[in-house]
């Protein structure tokens, strides 16, 4: 599968070096959004060196099967892991960004995974054999969250009722940016439980 127009631009911004934590996108979701922001902001507050990566999408992507799209995520976030020689000890992912969780599973890398697919088989099974530290973050209103899969993982869960994929709240700004803050809270609690 080719896609030339997809392309991946890491951003480092430097804490320890030997404790990195990539920050992956979601379709529409940049590392700029946000949730992403405020994660890049917590990470380094703690100490973490923090590779964004950035991706365009490539046309026809909407017609990939859920395997190309595993297989397209999946090749980007294996590709940010290993540019870091050893040292990328965490994801942070939103939405698409959790198609990689076999990865973060298979090479035991901590993980926050914010609006996951858990619809999707691969990321639940995924998720199943992740034993590392993981913070599932998801809103009841989010058709690609399922409550009873995320109890079931035996990871931290944190459900916003109401919350819709992008984690806010249908007309309602002020409280989004009041679940914005419990979320950013939630991964501050989870990023500082890691130690050093």
């Amino acid at each position: 599968m080719s896609d030339p127009l997809s392309f991946a631009v890491p951003t480092r911004f430097d804490g320890a070096r030997d404790r990195v934590a990539v920050v992956v996108p979601g379709v529409g979701y940049s590392p700029a959004r946000p949730l992403l922001h405020f994660a890049r902001s917590v990470l380094l507050q703690h100490g973490w060196t923090v590779q964004e990566l950035w991706w365009q999408i490539p046309g026809g992507f909407a017609q990939f099967t859920v395997d190309e799209r595993i297989a397209w995520v999946e090749r980007r976030v294996s590709e940010a892991i290993e540019a870091e020689a050893g040292a990328c000890r965490l994801v942070v992912g939103k939405s698409l960004g959790s198609l990689a969780c076999g990865i973060a599973a298979d090479r035991n890398i901590l993980a926050a995974w914010l609006t996951p697919l858990l619809t999707i088989d691969h990321v639940a099974a995924a998720l199943r054999r992740a034993t590392e530290p993981t913070l599932l973050v998801g809103g009841s209103a989010d058709k690609v969250w399922d409550s009873r899969i995320a109890a079931s993982l035996g990871h931290e869960v944190l459900e916003v009722p109401a919350a819709d994929h992008g984690l806010e709240l249908a007309d309602d700004a002020a409280g989004s940016v009041d679940v914005l803050r419990r979320v950013v809270s939630r991964l501050d609690r989870f990023v500082g439980s890691l130690g050093r």
